[in-house]
């Protein structure tokens, strides 16, 4: 059987309804506006409430990318979910709550741990069954509540991140010059360290004993390397840039889009300067939302889509980067 080909056809965004200001922020938090926005680039963020959940925002992303894919729920044979910050912590998966909710029969549904990296990887995975025949139509959804994780006394982390999902419908296409082409995908587990929410899996399981003599707090929360996963990220998205471009046989010149994982302003800057791209072909939009993780990268292109930013044929990279250390790409011909 003849390899077949995928394209993304629809997309979808979730937010909490309470969005929080740089200014907001202050109020809880030793910092300032004006720091946050020199340092990272952002200047709102959202936290979801205690009626906000994972696969809530998961579920409104998937029905606004299902419509626009003109796709009822019974059409999905697989549904995809990314998350650090599943609904429970083992099971059921994230995924299968989408499922119920949307009301998709008998499909199939997992949870995919790959941390900011993981819609990189869910698209591949998508790509990957619709052309061995497993699939029609695949849901990649990436969502976070990364509130939930965040150290508030840490002010040097908790104002990068904030909460919200994006979601994709992957469709089986006969247009083999267009749609998603091919990835890359890595990691390099020696950095696990880097980027970490050390306690609450079973190497350090929490019991009511364990946290009451818990030395360090903080373990319970995330905890990062800022340096180590700067360094990181601008060395893996212009090595990952590069050979997806390599590969796909084009120049920088003619390369239109590259979607980056929404991390931090000057990790963008640093890579546009030393891959010698203008930083006006990655789109960014890190300024409204901060980084909502595996969800950043579907968030974007519904933005962009939204602002009728991709045209038919366009070429594209996205790329995400974070804990594990993990990172990929994807390159799209729209």
């Amino acid at each position: 059987m003849a390899i077949r080909s995928s394209v993304i056809s629809g997309l979808g965004k979730a937010l909490p309804r309470r969005r929080v200001s740089n200014d907001d922020l202050s109020n809880w938090v030793d910092t300032s506006d004006e720091w946050i926005r020199s340092h990272t680039g952002i200047e709102n963020r959202y936290l979801a409430s205690e009626d906000e959940s994972c696969s809530s925002l998961g579920i409104e992303a998937s029905r606004i990318a299902l419509e626009q894919a003109g796709l009822e729920p019974a059409d999905i044979g697989m549904v995809i979910t990314a998350t650090s910050t599943p609904d429970y912590k083992s099971f059921p998966s994230t995924a299968c709550l989408i499922q119920d909710g949307l009301g998709i029969p008998s499909a199939g549904a997992f949870d995919l741990a790959a941390a900011c990296s993981g819609f990189s990887y869910g698209l591949e995975t998508a790509r990957a069954m619709i052309g061995t025949g497993s699939c029609d139509n695949v849901l990649v959804v990436g969502a976070e509540i990364l509130s939930s994780i965040v150290n508030w006394k840490d002010r040097n982390t908790c104002v990068l991140f904030g909460d919200g999902a994006g979601a994709a419908v992957v469709s089986v296409s006969k247009e083999t010059e267009r749609g998603l082409q091919f990835s890359k995908l890595r990691s390099e587990g020696s950095g696990q360290d880097a980027l970490i929410v050390k306690a609450g899996g079973s190497r350090y399981p929490l019991t009511t004993k364990s946290i009451a003599e818990i030395e360090n707090p903080a373990d319970l929360y995330l905890a990062m390397d800022g340096r180590r996963v700067y360094e990181f990220a601008v060395r893996v998205i212009c090595e990952t840039i590069t050979d997806l471009m390599d590969q796909a046989g084009i120049t920088k010149e003619e390369l239109d889009w590259i979607v980056p994982h929404q991390a931090n302003m000057r990790i963008i800057q640093a890579a546009s300067k030393r891959l010698g791209i203008p930083l006006d072909k990655f789109f960014m939009n890190l300024q409204n939302y901060g980084n909502t993780s595996a969800a950043t990268i579907p968030m974007a292109l519904h933005d962009m889509s939204e602002q009728n930013l991709l045209k038919k044929n366009d070429k594209i990279i996205s790329v995400g980067f974070g804990g594990g250390l993990s990172y990929g790409g994807n390159y799209i011909v729209w």
